[in-house]
């Protein structure tokens, strides 16, 4: 396992946060933004497009590590030369709502081929929610036997909350969360629980077996700089709390 020396601890203790600026994202001023909150805020890392000028810019305003996301392994390439930490396949998202879905072969595959690529970086892969989920728990065991360092899991995008307030953000985090607790229990990696996470679900999603989450649009819908790091710092409070129970216990 190759994981990033500075996220180790975060992941062990089970209060890693990674802010998500989006896989299709390239405006520079609004991904700098997302990094700045991030820095500010008390975020483990940042994950980025895999684009080499975002890269640059982003190293530029934090040393936090650099995360950056792709469907492309030689798009990989070229960010890690130009500085990135780790990277991941995945953040599919964006893609969802083009009708454009991912089966496990061709996850399974592009991890391959990254991994040929890059042999020796953090390698992350989201597991498509689209999965059933002893698919997704079987496309998991695959992944880490392909070169995987890290599990990501999703679901806020298929979710349909019919609830306002807290119970609604439950709701909202279900699928995800469903998929942390199954695939957690089946590899020996860390797994990142994202997707449709808030402040009230994050410590669910370390109960559930997470060592981290992932948190984008929360952060990225925000227009004020200040709005944003003050979210991320709640996202921060919420997993110290569960972190600090489950010293107690």
């Amino acid at each position: 396992m190759m994981i990033h020396p500075k996220l180790q601890t975060a992941f062990k203790q089970g209060n890693a946060l990674k802010i998500i600026s989006g896989l299709t994202n390239f405006n520079a001023d609004r991904v700098a933004a997302t990094v700045k909150a991030a820095d500010r805020g008390g975020a483990t890392f940042v994950d980025i497009a895999a684009d080499p000028a975002l890269v640059r810019m982003a190293k530029q305003f934090t040393h936090l590590p650099v995360c950056v996301s792709a469907i492309d392994p030689e798009a990989f390439v070229r960010a890690v030369d130009a500085g990135a930490d780790l990277i991941e396949i995945g953040n599919y998202d964006a893609f969802y709502s083009q009708g454009r879905q991912f089966d496990a072969v061709e996850v399974l595959e592009l991890t391959r081929q990254t991994r040929l690529l890059l042999p020796t970086i953090t390698l992350s892969v989201t597991v498509p929610h689209t999965l059933r989920l002893d698919q997704q728990v079987q496309l998991a065991e695959a992944l880490v036997k392909a070169g995987a360092d890290i599990l990501q899991t999703e679901g806020g995008t298929s979710s349909q909350p019919v609830h306002a307030g807290t119970l609604g953000l439950i709701e909202k985090a279900s699928p995800t969360l469903a998929a942390t607790y199954e695939i957690s229990r089946a590899v020996d990696v860390p797994v990142l629980c994202a997707s449709g996470l808030s402040n009230v679900t994050a410590p669910m999603a370390i109960a559930a077996g997470a060592s981290g989450i992932g948190v984008g649009s929360a952060i990225n819908k925000l227009n004020s700089e200040v709005a944003m790091i003050a979210a991320v710092q709640s996202l921060v409070e919420a997993l110290s709390s569960v972190s600090r129970a489950y010293t107690r216990l």
